[in-house]
């Protein structure tokens, strides 16, 4: 790998690892707020929110200017919204502020891996990064909970600078305050991530013209044979796992009787498990094999459901080490297929931002979905349930799908696998 690569994820890291830690403080903001139950459903879906409303511009703008400062840019939005979070804004609110810093990011940090290394080395790159991501929010769940609990946080609140009045009265705040120097360090690696001289597009002199661009890039990536299938493979993904973070906390809290401090631990163990899955993948997977791991899809979503009998955390930590394996086995060759046909097709920052728009979508959809159900009554195992059902239900349709495209389309499969064979063999 090259250099920079260790650059980039080391700025991925601390940067995903102030997100995480964030997300449980937000939570404890609203808990020691008095806020109703399902605002803390509702943190997923309105940190997803601007993924999907700013998906026709973020993409063209990670490709405008070098993606070292895209990502430069968009942890000083991340700082903003953690502040607007401890001075008084509602969490929600802050909350999808650093979200819209994230929807800026994300194309820069998958982009760049397409600009800086080759077709051979992406499945690698990915595994590399998400394991990284995965081991950034085991850390940073983990951290978060820490921080919002007894012990740290009194150890936080008992610091005072002389003759300043901080207003930092709250464990939930004076987790905010450590957690906006983590963003820090991930601005100053920013600062570090080399320029891989790729020609740079500039934005167009009206932004409305980038909506039927993106609509394009859209259309074309879906009417893909492979894009098809990486594509609403990893959208039904991460759509269920971009709300899992709620749902065990909420489980726990329900069959285990655990406060959110004990909770966020689980939510590590999970993760624990996706990073082990994703290394492997990165280590035995090539791009045209990517789309055999499908049959892993089905069976997570089978085993999600079997997740409602447990009610023994030793029996609980395994299982959940096991559910997240098989998502990060299935995730990290579908994203790389993903990434090498949205290159091929479109560029790099423009497809990473369609790739985002659908799986923000979807974490929007069902994240509103949990809420709504929150809302009204719906318990934690319920959710879960529905969630295990959706997930095995939808994966045997794509796999079915690809099946189809196999024997209906069968030349023009072969020769897309052919060109993800060669370039993994020669990029």
């Amino acid at each position: 790998m090259k250099r920079g690569f260790y650059t980039i994820m080391s700025a991925q890291f601390f940067s995903s690892l102030a997100d995480n830690a964030l997300f449980v403080c937000a939570v404890k903001l609203l808990q020691t707020g008095g806020a109703p139950k399902w605002h803390e459903a509702a943190l997923i879906p309105m940190f997803a929110l601007f993924y999907v409303v700013l998906a026709p511009f973020v993409g063209a703008f990670a490709d405008a200017l070098p993606k070292g400062r895209v990502m430069l840019y968009s942890n000083g939005i991340k700082v903003a919204g953690c502040l607007l979070m401890l001075f008084g804004t509602h969490p929600l609110m802050s909350y999808a502020i650093v979200g819209l810093g994230a929807a800026a990011y994300s194309p820069a940090k998958y982009g760049i891996l397409t600009e800086l290394l080759p077709a051979s080395q992406l499945v690698k790159a990915n595994g590399w990064i998400e394991g990284l991501t995965i081991a950034s929010i085991i850390l940073g769940v983990l951290l978060g909970g820490q921080l919002v609990g007894a012990a740290v946080s009194s150890q936080l609140l008992a610091f005072d600078f002389p003759l300043i009045d901080t207003g930092i009265d709250t464990a939930p705040e004076a987790a905010i305050s450590v957690l906006i120097f983590v963003y820090l360090i991930a601005a100053w690696f920013n600062t570090r991530i080399p320029d891989t001289g790729v020609v740079m597009r500039p934005l167009p002199k009206s932004l409305l013209s980038l909506l039927p661009d993106f609509w394009t890039c859209n259309v074309r990536l879906w009417r893909d044979r492979l894009g098809q299938i990486s594509l609403s493979t990893t959208t039904l993904f991460w759509g269920v796992s971009g709300n899992l973070r709620y749902i065990v906390l909420a489980w726990a809290s329900a069959a285990l009787g655990y406060s959110v401090t004990q909770a966020s631990a689980l939510v590590g163990v999970v993760a624990v498990g996706t990073a082990v899955g994703a290394v492997a993948a990165s280590l035995r997977m090539r791009l045209d094999q990517a789309t055999q791991v499908m049959p892993l899809g089905i069976g997570m979503g089978l085993l999600m459901i079997l997740l409602i009998f447990i009610d023994n955390v030793w029996v609980a930590a395994p299982f959940l080490i096991l559910l997240g394996g098989l998502g990060g086995f299935l995730v990290v060759p579908m994203n790389a297929l993903l990434q090498h046909r949205g290159h091929n097709l479109m560029g790099a920052g423009r497809s990473i931002a369609v790739q985002n728009f659908n799986e923000q979508a979807c974490i929007l959809g069902l994240g509103a979905f949990s809420t709504a159900s929150t809302g009204m009554g719906l318990s934690a195992f319920g959710v879960i349930t529905i969630f295990g059902i959706v997930i095995a239900g939808f994966m045997w349709l794509i796999k079915r799908w690809h099946e189809r495209n196999c024997r209906e389309h069968a030349v023009e499969v072969e020769n897309l696998l052919s060109i993800a064979r060669n370039d993994n063999t020669h990029g």
